[in-house]
């Protein structure tokens, strides 16, 4: 049955790229959709893109350390977009296709350039984070080794974003979007009927236990949540609204969906802690060994469909929109079909070093929160300075970001990998670094 559903779901998707691919007459039609699309399209995507391989199986693996507390990561991203809210008139106003051209408009060209080349170096760990997740979901469900499955899952996002472009993608998230909340929901549902509550209460762990604290929460808004106020892939989604208030209503409902869903995935990973065997909760992806013990054959099919719904849906985005910042590093303008075809060249061009990077670090959290780590502190205080119209040094910008970005990095990995809690602390002062840097008055 499962077999049957995912080709079925396999199909459907593959027809609906070509025909997106044929639609595609103008470089604004594979960047931005011909900016034309409304809530349904707008939001679907937003959602598709935010709840992707890495967030779904992440934030259930994350619950077997942290219980309750896991919520706090998709809580963070809800956080972020409602920022980003009174935000979005100043994004349509200024930005066209990408966040680099955004840069460069509020900073100057040498800055445009500089982020053209931090940004998608930063964004290849998201793309290889959602390659790792497509790999472990096909090794529990189909005992496929995980290299096979790298090599597999990159060749599926590469072709696929080749083909259609913005069109396809826009399409096909608003379908996976819903895919990925009906096959969370059920299997949630499913469990809590079938098999009672079988978790701890959720005031025993939440808000705040002794494996998630304040200082946990204040670096997860640093650098989680401000990815999504100031975030390349949101921000895309902003530019291929029809207008404004199209893009403002996407991103109320996409922030309020996140919230109960939240505690819906948390669920599953607090179940998966009360039900399943140490062994198992060690496994690489507690999900699927959960809903593979407990849901029957019909459910495991859709949620397998809804898993690789999610993993596609974020790969295909990240891609594109890093490949489209990496050509403006040569053009300013990319609206030509010269860009057209130079994104087309990077979108493989990246793709493989995504796939060489899955194939050496099999860790999906880790590889995402190294990225954002270095993402956030580079690039959030400059741009909600310049949104903010905050008198900044302008010829310092990029140094700003470096340090900012590099600092932030340096804490994320002593703090990860070398366990220094002090570390953390070197994250939030990144953030005062690239802020004290900007504003250093300019000599005359």
């Amino acid at each position: 049955m499962k077999i049957t559903i995912l080709v079925v779901y396999g199909l459907v998707l593959l027809v609906i790229g070509v025909v997106s691919a044929l639609k595609i007459k103008t470089p604004s039609d594979y960047f931005v959709a011909g900016k034309r699309n409304g809530v349904f399209q707008i939001a679907g995507s937003l959602l598709a893109s935010i709840l992707g391989g890495s967030a779904i199986l992440g934030s259930v693996n994350l619950a077997i350390h942290q219980s309750w507390a896991a919520a706090w990561y998709l809580l963070a991203a809800s956080a972020g977009l409602w920022l980003l809210f009174p935000l979005v008139r100043k994004v349509s106003k200024f930005g066209k296709f990408t966040l680099t051209d955004m840069i460069g408009r509020f900073y100057g060209n040498t800055a445009r350039k500089s982020a053209s080349v931090i940004i998608p170096m930063a964004w290849t760990g998201i793309v290889a984070a959602q390659i790792i997740a497509a790999a472990k979901i096909l090794f529990s469900l189909f005992a496929l080794p995980y290299s096979d499955g790298v090599l597999i899952s990159s060749a599926v996002f590469i072709i696929y974003t080749l083909i259609g472009g913005q069109i396809s993608i826009l399409k096909t998230d608003f379908i996976q979007a819903i895919i990925i909340l009906v096959g969370v929901a059920c299997s949630a549902i499913f469990l809590a009927f079938t098999h009672g509550p079988h978790t701890s209460p959720i005031g025993d762990s939440f808000p705040f236990n002794p494996h998630f604290g304040t200082t946990d929460l204040l670096i997860l808004v640093l650098t989680f949540s401000s990815t999504f106020v100031v975030g390349p892939d949101i921000y895309s989604r902003v530019f291929c609204a029809r207008d404004e208030r199209t893009a403002r209503q996407s991103i109320a409902v996409v922030a309020a969906i996140l919230i109960p869903f939240a505690f819906v995935l948390t669920y599953l990973g607090v179940f998966a802690v009360e039900n399943l065997s140490s062994e198992q909760l060690t496994h690489s992806v507690v999900l699927v060994d959960l809903i593979a013990q407990y849901l029957p054959e019909w459910v495991l099919g859709l949620m397998a469909a809804a898993l690789l719904s999610a993993v596609l849906s974020s790969a295909d985005t990240t891609l594109l929109t890093a490949s489209m910042m990496v050509t403006e590093l040569f053009q300013e303008d990319i609206d030509n079909k010269k860009s057209l075809n130079t994104t087309r060249v990077f979108i493989v061009v990246i793709g493989v070093i995504s796939m060489l990077i899955a194939l050496q670090i099999t860790s999906i959290i880790g590889s995402l929160l190294m990225a954002l780590s270095f993402y956030s502190g580079a690039f959030i205080v400059p741009i909600i300075a310049a949104l903010a119209n905050l008198k900044v040094n302008k010829k310092l910008s990029i140094v700003a970001m470096l340090v900012g970005g590099l600092f932030a990095l340096g804490g994320k990995i002593l703090a990860s990998v070398y366990g220094f809690s002090w570390a953390n602390w070197m994250i939030v002062g990144a953030f005062i670094l690239n802020f004290l840097i900007l504003r250093i008055p300019e000599k005359r």
